[in-house]
């Protein structure tokens, strides 16, 4: 499985990356997954509604230089920025014997496996996709968005993973449609001692490949 490192791109380029990766792996290339960090953007899912849920004008984006897409991508909306981690696995779901539903949850789990190696207790939430850790007040916050999609056994889209994102780009919106549901970072729990972003990296994509090897 190839580990491609974008660096930091454009969230439209990045998309047509995907998509070429996708038709590659449906005729038969290696499975790979892209890494990358996107300028500022909100993105909806294809989830009905998800416009109700960017709070922020459009003066305030555009001052902000906050672009926002709509993606096929299941979920509702979110944010990706510089200090964020962005993995899209581009894989054959039943070359690893896996539903959607497994699909997920090995993304979910792998996450949880990665901030455990670097010293931070993660965990999922019933009825809440993404990967939580709870902050200093015991409620749980969203350190890890997720959503895919699936599109003739093979995924598109991924996870976005909050290092040393500035979370205050959340305000702009209700997180995933999630009101009252905080989010965090890394760097927010971890302060000095947060890695690097090139070991994040590494750590994002050897988990990920360890979760489909198994």
């Amino acid at each position: 499985m190839q580990v491609i490192d974008l660096g930091l791109m454009e969230y439209r380029q990045a998309w047509a990356k995907q998509e070429e990766a996708h038709q590659e792996v449906l005729d038969g290339a290696p499975e790979r997954i892209l890494i990358v960090e996107h300028p500022p953007v909100i993105t909806l899912g294809r989830r009905d509604g998800g416009e109700r849920h960017l709070i922020a004008s459009a003066d305030q984006l555009n001052k902000l230089g906050v672009d926002v897409v709509r993606t096929d991508r299941g979920g509702d909306v979110t944010f990706h920025g510089p200090g964020q981690v962005v993995a899209y696995p581009i894989i054959r779901l039943v070359d690893h014997g896996l539903s959607v539903g497994g699909y997920v949850r090995t993304l979910q789990e792998a996450v949880v496996k990665v901030l455990d190696g670097i010293g931070i207790a993660a965990h999922l939430e019933a009825g809440a996709v993404g990967v939580w850790v709870n902050n200093e007040q015991g409620i749980a916050a969203k350190i890890c968005a997720l959503g895919v999609r699936i599109r003739r056994g093979v995924s598109l889209h991924g996870i976005a993973l909050n290092v040393r994102t500035e979370l205050g780009y959340f305000d702009l919106i209700v997180p995933c449609g999630l009101t009252g549901r905080p989010v965090t970072s890394v760097e927010k729990i971890l302060g000095d001692r947060t890695p690097e972003m090139e070991r994040i990296k590494q750590r994002v994509a050897g988990g990920l490949i360890a979760a489909f090897q198994r």
